[in-house]
């Protein structure tokens, strides 16, 4: 195995190992889908995207190709293809970054801090600009149409793990112990 396909397994491993959720498209590990959700502090939070990435032959060396794959209303992003406008994976892409600083640092800023001054999306740039609460509507509404956990499969982060250990009974009861009496 050669160094790049080693340092390509290893980034898969780590990214896996952080709890993200990683749908192989084939054998090679060269390209996947992650499930990303949005930051907690911005307004993506809640949404639930599948990101296409396709690692070159010359990963590291060379920067990961990156997509959404569910629309995304963000001045960034190309509403129809997907593709992301960062600086980072585009042009200062490093071989010490690895997959974990795309979907843990790179991601999370490009949606935390949209740059309207350099779009691949016009209308939310000029909207973020011209209207900032008409351009906050509309990004909440593409995550709750486009961006819903069970859209792409992932379960909602919010899910505990009790709730799935409930027997068929104790959920019925749990049931009745929510539909009980109501005080007036």
């Amino acid at each position: 195995m050669s160094s790049p396909s080693k340092r390509r397994e290893m980034d898969l491993m780590k990214l896996m190992m952080s709890d993200y959720k990683v749908d192989m498209l084939n054998d090679d590990m060269q390209e996947f889908y992650v499930h990303f959700h949005g930051p907690n502090e911005s307004l993506y939070h809640g949404g639930v995207w599948k990101i296409r990435v396709e690692l070159p032959d010359a990963y590291p060396y060379k920067s990961p190709s990156i997509g959404f794959i569910n629309k995304i209303f963000h001045p960034n992003v190309d509403e129809m293809s997907g593709s992301v406008c960062l600086d980072v994976i585009n042009q200062t892409w490093s071989p010490m970054f690895d997959l974990l600083n795309v979907f843990e640092t790179f991601l999370p800023q490009l949606l935390l801090y949209p740059n309207p001054s350099d779009p691949l999306n016009g209308e939310a740039a000029a909207l973020m600009m011209r209207d900032r609460a008409a351009y906050e509507q509309k990004v909440k509404e593409y995550c709750q149409k486009y961006a819903k956990p069970e859209d792409i499969g992932a379960v909602p982060e919010e899910k505990s793990s009790d709730d799935e250990e409930l027997s068929e009974d104790e959920y019925d009861s749990s049931d009745e112990a929510i539909a009980g009496p109501v005080d007036p």
